[in-house]
């Protein structure tokens, strides 16, 4: 098992080309079951987690080759339709197949997904929004069965709570579905605008798209002709990476990405008194001269990002003041807490808010251990500031979303390698 050795790196420069969005290419390679032709897919990013993705699509039968960052892949041949445990115990947005399989076969098994280290995310919204489109649920020896023998039927879903994956879910179903189906209270990510996006040029009736409540017309069953497209820039990664700006108070420039998908994010870093400058395509921060507190609250977009949490802790040590993170969509999301504290951090933890003394300079080189993707990152941005050397254990975590994080992170000045244990 490899493990990451950082040593203090405070002063960063250049220029960091983004990846693809993983989130944004788990649903579109799901999506592609809805398909009756081979698909160029550009922009792919080469993370474990789209791995894992392509081998669950590979057992159920798809044929495809990738090259880099660029994939030709084709369904016509899918037969199988049953996700197993194995496939979907390593990542649970394999829960994704769950939809295009039943609204394209009529019937399919998907195994529920395992625990999740963030906390409970239940899939009953994704099985309630399946049972309004007309398919009977059945949950037997930890699967999923789901049938609809005279096909899916379009109805009005209401989703109780925005749910990200049972959106995502819900549109794919639908697509095929008899009729006109209506989804109420949808998530307005742009992962899911992409993916509307794509089935929208692949044919598909769709409007709505990044609003809450979206409308489809589905085709009655008849698969779709998608068209070619690249995946959109990963606004994750590109906030990870401006807070290693910010946390090391250093100029560095993101390239390859869409500064619209990132406001929340800009907006907290100006309000931490970092200028912040945006192109089309490119985002430049600029050292502080005194990095002020700021206050958070996790929400859905285009509100915080709690996929950034951890990485504004990291970087609210380094603050002047107290700052506070109020973490409202996960409920075992702080494990990075426990090992920021080895490192010398103030942080003080009441239910779900967390507060974070600045401490600038304070934090000391040690060994920690990784708990998630996005704590993983937490603790890689601390260690460019601890004094000292930090080693990360368990960076399997990293190796599911930051695409040649190590090779970025040398590219800009940080002395970073990785060991095996």
């Amino acid at each position: 098992m490899k493990y990451l050795k950082i040593q203090s790196s405070k002063n960063l420069q250049g220029e960091i080309k983004i990846s693809g969005a993983k989130n944004a290419t788990l649903p579109l390679l799901a999506s592609t079951i809805l398909s009756n032709n081979q698909i160029n897919i550009g922009n792919l990013p080469d993370v474990v987690d789209i791995n894992t993705m392509l081998k669950l699509l590979e057992m159920l039968g798809a044929d495809y080759s990738k090259d880099k960052n660029k994939i030709k892949i084709s369904t016509q041949n899918l037969k199988e339709t049953k996700a197993t445990y194995d496939i979907v115990k390593t990542m649970r947005a394999s829960i994704l197949v769950l939809g295009p399989l039943l609204a394209r076969f009529g019937h399919c098994e998907v195994s529920l997904p395992g625990g999740c280290a963030i906390g409970q995310r239940p899939v009953d919204l994704h099985l309630k929004a399946m049972e309004a489109l007309g398919a009977t649920i059945e949950i037997k020896a930890g699967y999923i069965k789901a049938t609809a023998p005279n096909g899916l039927k379009g109805a009005k879903i209401v989703f109780d709570k925005v749910t990200v994956g049972g959106t995502e879910n819900a549109i794919m179903a639908a697509a095929l579905a008899v009729g006109k189906t209506q989804i109420i209270n949808c998530a307005k990510e742009p992962e899911i605008v992409q993916l509307c996006e794509v089935l929208k040029n692949a044919g598909l009736d769709i409007s709505g798209i990044g609003s809450s409540d979206i409308t489809i017309i589905g085709t009655n069953k008849k698969l779709l002709e998608f068209k070619d497209f690249d995946v959109i820039p990963d606004r994750i990664e590109a906030g990870t990476y401006l807070c290693a700006g910010a946390i090391t108070n250093s100029k560095l420039t993101i390239t390859h990405v869409q500064p619209l998908h990132l406001e929340a994010v800009i907006s907290k870093l100006e309000e931490m008194n970092f200028k912040i400058e945006t192109t089309q395509n490119e985002i430049t921060i600029f050292p502080s001269d005194n990095i002020k507190a700021v206050n958070v609250i996790t929400t859905e977009y285009p509100g915080f990002p709690t996929d950034m949490q951890a990485q504004f802790m990291a970087l609210a040590t380094q603050a002047n003041g107290t700052s506070t993170i109020d973490e409202r969509l996960f409920e075992n999301r702080y494990m990075h807490v426990s090992e920021l504290l080895r490192m010398g951090a103030d942080i003080h933890l009441n239910g779900n808010i967390a507060s974070i003394t600045g401490t600038p300079n304070k934090l000391n080189g040690t060994d920690v251990m990784a708990t998630d993707l996005r704590a993983s990152s937490a603790l890689v941005l601390a260690a460019l500031v601890a004094d000292g050397e930090t080693n990360i254990h368990r960076i399997y975590h990293l190796d599911r979303g930051y695409e040649d994080l190590e090779g970025k992170l040398v590219k800009i000045g940080v002395n970073i390698k990785s060991f095996n244990e």
